[in-house]
């Protein structure tokens, strides 16, 4: 119960992220700065206790996630960006750029699963196959449900 809490904090905090025009703070970059440092220390809170590490696993396994999460963060930046220029284009999208969007879209998923890829021998190192599968689960459930709140918050292109 207490993962699950602490889940739904983590996707609050990512909807957080997503540049809406109603986040007019006086000094949005260091509310931004401060919610991201939140958000990704609850995730690794949630991995961690959702994964149970041995001492062992956790000396290579936090090593490898750090380098993970900032591969990651590319594109979970070249997703907010696009999610920007949706907004910018929305009222008056054109075909132009609802090709981009697309295109953009499929790069930055495809980008996501290479990622993916790269680091199940390097997670590997650290983790048996069932151990490893069970990180991943995890992974994609932490990915659905953001991208779930996310995509409700987006209107369907006009």
């Amino acid at each position: 119960m207490k993962a699950k809490v602490m889940l739904a904090q983590i996707i609050m905090i990512v909807l957080l992220l997503i540049p809406f025009p109603a986040l007019g703070q006086d000094n949005p970059v260091d509310i931004m700065k401060f919610v991201r440092e939140k958000a990704l220390a609850d995730k690794k809170l949630l991995i961690a206790e959702e994964m149970r590490f041995t001492e062992s696993e956790a000396k290579g396994f936090w090593l490898a996630y750090d380098s993970y999460q900032q591969d990651m963060d590319k594109i979970i930046k070249r997703s907010i960006d696009l999610i920007q220029y949706y907004e910018k284009n929305y009222n008056s999208m054109t075909n132009e750029a609802a090709k981009k969007l697309l295109a953009d879209t499929l790069a930055i998923e495809s980008d996501r699963i290479e990622i993916r890829k790269k680091y199940v021998p390097i997670f590997g190192k650290s983790l048996s196959d069932k151990r490893l599968a069970k990180f991943y689960q995890l992974e994609n459930k932490i990915h659905a449900i953001v991208s779930d709140e996310v995509a409700r918050h987006i209107p369907l292109m006009k």
